[in-house]
């Protein structure tokens, strides 16, 4: 659901502080248990909500997980709107793709992280993939969000699939010159990602250095599971945190709440 000062603007607005982004894969649940995941979290503070992740996962199975969400963020809106001691625009979030590659796209969506993997050592990552969906986003009118995205140690799956040159703590010049050369190339935002399920979050050093270079829209995920590593992240220079296996490994959505209301405290507890 788009908030009323457009997609990009919404994503680069800094008077928030630091805010979090809930990570929905389609491929590892029902579009009904994706969407009762994603009300919940949206109610517990998360901002935005990416839908994506696995590799395999067919554009018919993304697609059916992003409109069953906006049909019930609209019904959030509709009901906000008769009461009102209600805070309608908490539920106007974006949907937005976190595809896994050309095939995972879908009209329903409100925007995607059009992603070039920069230490990617194959030509599909950088910008293959790009190719192919560009002509698929252009006939849909998806909005594409210009993004760099940097995978560090351990990498996990997307470090693996990527053939990523993963970057290792305290290589601070290394990431400074990424966020040069994603700067110089036009990109908005810079996607720093350890990896799903990541058993470390990336350096708070190497956020710093890249948050050096002012003009980008920092995104931090990965290996984030609790308040504190939100904050550490969040005071290192992060805008946006995202978490995905935190919301998947909740026993209950009484649990996935509280989990999701502790980091967005962590994040918002810093001066980012």
């Amino acid at each position: 659901m788009l908030p009323d000062e457009g997609l990009l603007n919404y994503v680069l607005d800094r008077s928030y502080g630091c805010r979090h982004i809930t990570l929905i894969d389609p491929g590892k649940q029902s579009s009904e248990i994706a969407t009762r995941r994603a009300i919940a979290a949206v109610n517990s503070g998360s901002r935005m909500i990416f839908v994506g992740g696995s590799t395999d996962t067919p554009d018919e199975v993304v697609h059916e997980t992003c409109k069953s969400i906006q049909e019930a963020l609209e019904l959030q809106i509709f009901a906000a709107s008769q009461d009102p001691t209600s805070d309608e625009d908490k539920w106007r979030v974006p949907v937005v793709l976190f595809p896994g590659g050309a095939h995972a796209l879908s009209p329903a969506a409100d925007g995607i992280t059009f992603m070039m993997l920069m230490n990617s050592q194959t030509r599909r990552f950088l910008v293959g993939e790009q190719l192919r969906g560009a002509p698929h986003l252009e006939k849909f009118g998806v909005e594409a969000l210009p993004t760099g995205y940097l995978v560090f140690s351990p990498g996990g799956k997307v470090g693996e699939v990527g053939e990523a040159e993963l970057v290792k703590p305290g290589e601070t010049e290394l990431v400074n010159s990424y966020a040069l050369t994603a700067k110089m190339f036009g990109f908005k935002i810079l996607y720093l990602e350890a990896g799903s399920g990541a058993s470390t979050q990336v350096d708070p050093s190497c956020i710093e250095a890249a948050r050096i270079v002012n003009e980008l829209c920092l995104i931090v995920g990965g290996g984030i599971r609790n308040a504190e590593q939100a904050r550490i992240a969040a005071n290192a220079g992060a805008n946006w945190i995202v978490t995905g296996t935190l919301t998947e490994d909740a026993s209950s959505m009484e649990e996935l709440s509280q989990r999701i209301s502790d980091v967005v405290l962590g994040a918002q507890s810093s001066s980012s």
